[in-house]
């Protein structure tokens, strides 16, 4: 048990503004050592991928998106060439770039965030989340994202046309903030001036600057890359094969050499991935209509309380995050730093019904950081212990889309109307 002169200092520095900043900082610090100087091969590898592509780009003049098919929108060329900066040939100077970068992108979203009510809660919630899930949260093109989403749902209501443009940014760096912009839409008054006119403007110049490249037939390439995959290890869906696995020898864990994935192959696997295919389509769009019949159960609460509107808007992006994790034939560890932005924007506003998603999103991040980098070889070879961790991280992420659903259709508002009525039941039961 701390003393009460600890629980004092402890208190004090969370309160601190500089301590927050210094947390923050000193967590990138940590997480770019990890990278750079501990394991650069196994957490920071796609690094070296980024590295490639530019060089080709420079040097021989093979741009990815433009001459060939890309996995990536063309917009992830722009902080794959910035880290370029520290050279594109072997070394550690990409990395080093790389990371300062992240952590000024970052910084730059913090400086939002920690000006709102509860934003030091936030900004240490973020450096926790970050520490938890490791070097993986800041060696991949996902980390590029992360603070748009952050400063785009921080500024959905005051901002709108200024959040569709970094969501919409975000989309043409890796898709995922695209979603995000469905529950930006919902929540203002003029959603196609506000929403769709700066997502569709800023679409039409990435899109006429790639053609106007050469690159035409390979502009939207990066919507199809993923169609022939297979059921990844990590994935959602394959928790079912990886656990029979243990048992059986007629379950696989094979590395795809060449999209450099491991995957699991077994009977109903290829089923089970083209299901996914089809499902996570349907997915969005069902969590879609389910935030609009929201939209429409609000009423005129939804424009007389900003506490609805961002709930709305935050909890729904929270639920499509989610939907795009579970259902998944894909789930990189990296994948789950999509879960920051909602939840750190949440605890920002200070918005109630939050605690238990906060608290299960860090246990999230903290076992993906188990699994990649450290054990990772104990999963691709069939360790017992391991995959029953990635297998409980994975039914987690069920749960917590459950729970997160079922808080976007109930309310306090609406639990407290319940009560009232149930109440006043009861009441008449008893004077009958």
């Amino acid at each position: 048990m701390p003393t009460p002169r600890e629980a004092a200092l402890s208190r004090a520095l969370l309160r601190s503004r500089n301590a927050a900043w210094a947390a923050f900082l000193a967590v990138h610090a940590w997480l770019a050592f990890l990278g750079v100087v501990v394991m650069p091969n196994q957490a920071f590898w796609d690094l070296q991928l980024y590295r490639y592509w530019m060089w080709l780009g420079v040097h021989v003049g093979q741009w990815p998106g433009l001459e060939a098919a890309w996995v990536y929108p063309a917009g992830a060329t722009i902080p794959m060439l910035v880290a370029g900066a520290g050279g594109l040939g072997y070394g550690s100077g990409y990395a080093i770039v790389w990371s300062l970068m992240i952590t000024a992108l970052d910084a730059a979203a913090l400086a939002v965030l920690i000006r709102r009510r509860n934003g030091l809660a936030a900004a240490w919630w973020w450096s926790a989340f970050l520490l938890l899930l490791g070097p993986v949260a800041m060696g991949r093109l996902d980390a590029v994202i992360a603070p748009l989403v952050v400063v785009g749902l921080l500024w959905g209501l005051d901002r709108p046309a200024v959040a569709s443009f970094l969501l919409t940014f975000g989309a043409w760096i890796k898709v995922a903030p695209g979603v995000l912009l469905a529950p930006l839409f919902l929540v203002v008054r003029r959603p196609w001036r506000d929403i769709v006119v700066p997502a569709a403007a800023f679409s039409a110049v990435v899109v006429g600057t790639v053609i106007g490249l050469g690159g035409r037939d390979n502009v939207f390439s990066f919507l199809f890359e993923q169609g022939s995959r297979g059921l990844q290890i990590e994935s959602v869906g394959a928790t079912p094969w990886l656990l029979v696995g243990l048992f059986s020898t007629s379950i696989t864990r094979w590395m795809n050499q060449e999209i450099n994935t491991w995957e699991v192959a077994g009977p109903g696997t290829s089923q089970m991935a083209g299901l996914l295919g089809v499902l996570f389509d349907l997915a969005l769009v069902a969590v879609v209509v389910l935030l609009w019949r929201r939209r429409q159960a609000l009423g005129e609460r939804l424009w007389t309380d900003d506490a609805q509107r961002y709930e709305l808007l935050v909890r729904g992006a929270l639920v499509l995050t989610l939907a795009m994790l579970v259902v998944n034939k894909v789930l990189s560890p990296q994948y789950i730093g999509w879960l920051a932005g909602p939840v750190v924007v949440a605890v920002a506003l200070g918005l109630p019904g939050w605690d238990r998603t906060r608290r299960t999103v860090l246990a999230v991040a903290g076992a993906t950081q188990v699994i990649f980098p450290f054990l990772y070889g104990q999963i691709t070879y069939g360790g017992a212990g391991t995959t029953f961790l990635l297998a409980a991280r994975n039914v987690t992420l069920v749960v917590l889309l459950a729970w997160s659903v079922k808080a976007l259709l109930v309310t306090r508002d609406d639990e407290a109307a319940q009560l009232e009525r149930s109440g006043a039941r009861v009441a008449a039961s008893a004077t009958s």
